[in-house]
């Protein structure tokens, strides 16, 4: 089959908010802000009993609080409500052009359409041309399941990458937008930058899927697309659609629209597209044994080293930096993770992962917890590495911060609707 990238993804039903407060509708990707409830309790004000996307999602920081099932149905009744209610315009076979301002005033592009699940394979060893880039824990599946598999709709916030390293297929579009037919542009709530919108005419339409399919053919037999955010969530509607194959058979199946997912298209080298680290913490365990056996796993260096990785060790609150000289994987972030891995599961203690290096540096002042700083992985390396090696580490990189993480506002249904 093809690597087609047409094939790969593509137009579709794009259901957009018609009512009259979208800022209060849109809301940050359900996996932001896990650790503090009091964001998701300040968009629940912001959208009171609006309509709003808030109804629609479940965010993970409610997961451990919330009635599982219960809300679950809510979400579902809240969906056909709104369908019921009309409070969508439906753009048949589309593809939508969109400009995500951030909070620093940067411009993100990205192309709306779906991505068709036949193609896509998280699992270790995979050669599908659309990948998961980082590891994918299988336990956080299920709930996701739960969660979309009676749903009359879903709303994106993953974030598909592509390779184009001549940033000619966004920005082209970005330059002719003014000729498209602009169907949103408001603001976001908490600060959190803008959105806008643009209907890519048919002749449009045309010119993108060749500049998408010259893409994939340079990358034929290789990573084509990747997963940068959301694979968790891609990784549940792939499963919702192998558990309909063998409900409804497989020629069936492939006619249901929860075959595809709706997903946001986004160019690895955009320039407002930031890789940032996320840090470990080693909670429950003795630090002086700890390093005693990273020490005897590794030979560690005072300086750099030809071919060595640099990690920056945080104990008591003061960091300095262990330099590698044989380290296990390509990159630092898979040398350490593996090696916690181990050390954890026969020792003890548990990893926690930080997005700021100051959290891990006051966390490390606790007498059972050691942290680790890692550096931004080189963006460009991305789609080699997936290739050579396969996912990456689980928590390898962010892309970008919380506040400019993908917001719902675009929606699709997933469920056929009654004749």
């Amino acid at each position: 089959m093809s690597n087609q990238t047409g094939g790969l993804f593509q137009q579709a039903d794009i259901l957009l908010y018609t009512g009259a407060d979208p800022t209060a509708f849109s809301v940050v990707a359900c996996d932001q802000f896990t650790s503090q409830p009091e964001y998701w309790e300040r968009v629940g004000r912001a959208a009171g009993d609006k309509p709003s996307a808030l109804h629609l999602v479940f965010p993970e920081a409610w997961l451990k609080t919330a009635p599982f099932e219960e809300t679950i149905s809510a979400i579902n009744r809240s969906m056909q409500d709104y369908l019921d209610r009309g409070l969508f315009r439906e753009l048949p076979q589309s593809f939508l052009y969109m400009e995500r301002t951030l909070r620093d005033g940067r411009i993100r592009r990205g192309l709306i359409g779906q991505v068709d699940l036949e193609r896509y394979d998280y699992r270790p060893g995979s050669h599908s041309p659309v990948r998961a880039t980082e590891g994918t824990v299988l336990e956080r599946i299920p709930p996701r399941v739960k969660i979309r598999e009676n749903a009359p709709l879903e709303l994106p916030h993953m974030m598909l990458l592509m390779d184009d390293r001549d940033q000619r297929i966004l920005e082209a579009l970005g330059e002719r937008k003014d000729a498209f037919e602009q169907v949103y542009a408001f603001p976001l709530m908490e600060d959190s930058g803008a959105l806008k919108g643009w209907l890519l005419p048919k002749e449009e339409e045309a010119r993108l899927r060749l500049a998408l399919d010259a893409l994939a053919e340079v990358n034929q037999g290789e990573v084509v697309l990747a997963v940068g955010d959301g694979n968790h969530s891609l990784a549940a509607a792939r499963q919702c659609y192998l558990n309909l194959k063998e409900r409804l058979g497989e020629e069936a199946a492939r006619r249901h629209p929860a075959r595809y997912a709706l997903a946001e298209l986004v160019s690895l080298h955009d320039p407002a597209l930031v890789f940032e680290p996320i840090h470990r913490i080693v909670r429950g365990v003795k630090p002086e044994r700890l390093l005693e056996a990273l020490g005897r796993q590794f030979r560690l260096e005072e300086a750099p080293v030809p071919g060595g990785q640099r990690i920056d060790l945080v104990l008591r609150g003061e960091s300095s930096p262990l330099y590698i000289a044989n380290p296990s994987r390509s990159l630092p972030v898979g040398t350490l993770q593996a090696f916690l891995d181990e050390y954890t599961t026969a020792q003890g203690g548990e990893t926690d992962y930080i997005h700021g290096a100051d959290v891990v540096r006051e966390l490390s002042r606790q007498a059972d917890s050691v942290g680790f700083l890692l550096e931004a992985m080189d963006k460009r390396e991305l789609f080699q590495t997936v290739a050579l090696e396969g996912a990456l580490p689980r928590k390898t990189f962010s892309m970008g911060e919380a506040w400019d993480k993908r917001f719902y506002y675009e929606a699709r249904r997933i469920q056929h609707t009654a004749p």
